[in-house]
């Protein structure tokens, strides 16, 4: 049985991977379109970054702090704990998703809007990484959630760890993912 679990917990890890590259892959390739994209004669360069979007950064950093110190309670046997810190990720969580559509509401106050006449290429490019990073952070938000109710009913222990283990590292990748496209706007705005 131990060798059955043992290749059920690599095989899960490894759709995990999957499914990371594959993101990988999709926000490589819009990246990528945006610095093409970049040098069309359209291109609008008079943006100010929203404010908001920096919280939120803050927000996710946090977010990956206090599930990577959740996981270190439950390795502990800390339970209680540990569901203090989960919980902690996951209004963190929230909190990135509300000072992104905030941030939304502050590009659109500087007159740029996704599409139509007032639109331009570049704010779009910001809309749909930006959005679909929210639309992957949602599943992310589920995946919290879902763990969070696994480890309120002690379905986790300290040598127990799979869907938490994977839920972190998800996690993680998000925020990295985060990171990467809020650094890569920036630098090149």
């Amino acid at each position: 049985m131990r060798e059955n679990d043992s290749i059920n917990n690599k095989s899960k890890k490894m759709m995990l991977w999957a499914g990371m590259i594959s993101m990988t892959m999709t926000f490589a390739g819009l990246t990528s379109a945006y610095v093409v994209s970049s040098q069309r004669s359209d291109w609008k360069i008079e943006f100010n970054f929203p404010s908001l979007f920096y919280w939120s950064t803050l927000a996710i950093i946090l977010s990956s702090l206090t599930f990577w110190i959740s996981r270190k309670m439950l390795r502990k046997g800390e339970i209680k704990n540990a569901n203090l810190m989960l919980s902690s990720t996951l209004i963190l969580a929230v909190i990135f998703i509300i000072l992104q559509f905030k941030g939304f509401k502050q590009i659109i106050n500087q007159g740029y809007y996704f599409t139509g006449p007032e639109s331009s290429i570049s704010t779009s490019f910001i809309y749909v990484l930006v959005m679909l990073h929210l639309a992957h952070l949602l599943s992310g938000i589920i995946v919290l959630t879902v763990v969070l109710f696994n480890s309120l009913n002690k379905k986790y222990a300290e040598n127990k760890t799979l869907g938490f283990d994977l839920a972190e590292m998800f996690w993680h990748f998000l925020g990295f993912l985060w990171l990467f496209l809020f650094s890569f706007l920036i630098f090149n705005y």
